[in-house]
């Protein structure tokens, strides 16, 4: 029989939880669904309000993949969502607003994609961000380098970058911003990449092409296009592991790389609870707006 149970007076029927998704370590489908509802009160404030992106994985990281924008078949009424405008049309995506909702949407097996803007004003990014992605065999340990060495260039614009891990092999830095249109901001991203580039040639590149990317740190400024996405900070991840996209301190960053010790990056879903009762959201000053700055203007 179907599981049901109710979330905040919505009624949720769960399914398959005692499958086993990744297959490495044994997690199953209910501690997936365990993780979320304890993640949620940080998970939720990076969701609201932001069009969401599924990756999902059904049967596992090993089984197929794919992402999902659309309104699924089957969604509750109570699902909230939001008309966006894409290249190719205007369709409606999911809102993620609350507990029962963030539910649901595990329930799917999902990865948690958002934009660097919001419902209400697409387009208009709010934060800034820089995707470090390493090239093997160059792996988090490179990124940390790359990492650091943007974090005090985006100090002389006065800035105060936080960082969390990709959940796979990189590292996020996150910028919050004043709305701005996400054209501008790629702009700006793109100026940093190719700064980096200069100053660190034989560690980062800034431009996608395959062949540049061994050994060095592909700074991708794209993801600040409007129709991209990135990984939801305390996202799980499709990897052999229960990996989860994790805040994560400078000095944290600054240990693994004295340590050159990448493992030093890598969280799992059960590291994530302990973590919060330690430290909160290490990126809370995103949803400060005394933290928020205007983009410099063009030289």
């Amino acid at each position: 029989m179907t599981p049901i149970t109710e979330v905040e007076g919505r009624r949720l029927t769960l399914s398959n939880l005692d499958k086993v998704l990744y297959r490495a370590s044994g997690f199953t489908k209910a501690e997936v669904l365990h993780y979320y509802a304890t993640a949620a009160e940080a998970l939720l404030p990076h969701l609201r309000d932001r069009p969401v992106s599924f990756l999902r994985f059904p049967d596992g990281p090993e089984g197929q993949q794919f992402f999902a924008k659309n309104v699924p078949p089957g969604t509750p009424d109570w699902v909230r969502t939001a008309e966006v405008v894409r290249s190719d049309g205007t369709t409606r995506q999911i809102l993620v607003q609350d507990l029962p909702t963030l539910m649901w949407a595990a329930n799917l097996v999902t990865e948690f994609h958002t934009p660097q803007w919001r419902a209400d004003a697409a387009g208009l990014a709010d934060r800034l961000v820089l995707d470090l992605d390493p090239g093997p065999p160059a792996d988090v340990v490179q990124a940390c380098e790359a990492a650091l060495w943007l974090r005090e260039r985006l100090a002389q614009d006065g800035f105060a970058p936080c960082v969390k891990t990709s959940g796979s092999k990189g590292l996020h830095l996150l910028v919050p911003l004043r709305p701005v249109p996400s054209a501008d901001v790629t702009a700006y991203a793109k100026l940093l990449a190719v700064e980096a580039e200069r100053a660190l040639p034989r560690l980062v590149v800034h431009r996608m092409t395959r062949s540049l990317r061994p050994r060095k740190v592909f700074v991708d400024f794209s993801q600040n296009a409007a129709a991209k996405t990135t990984a939801t900070p305390y996202t799980l991840r499709a990897r052999a592991e229960p990996t989860v996209s994790t805040p994560v301190s400078w000095d944290e960053v600054t240990e693994c790389l004295d340590r050159r010790d990448p493992d030093l990056l890598v969280f799992r879903a059960p590291d994530i609870a302990p973590r919060l009762e330690r430290y909160g959201d290490l990126l809370a000053a995103l949803f400060d707006p005394d933290r928020a700055r205007a983009l410099p203007s063009p030289a």
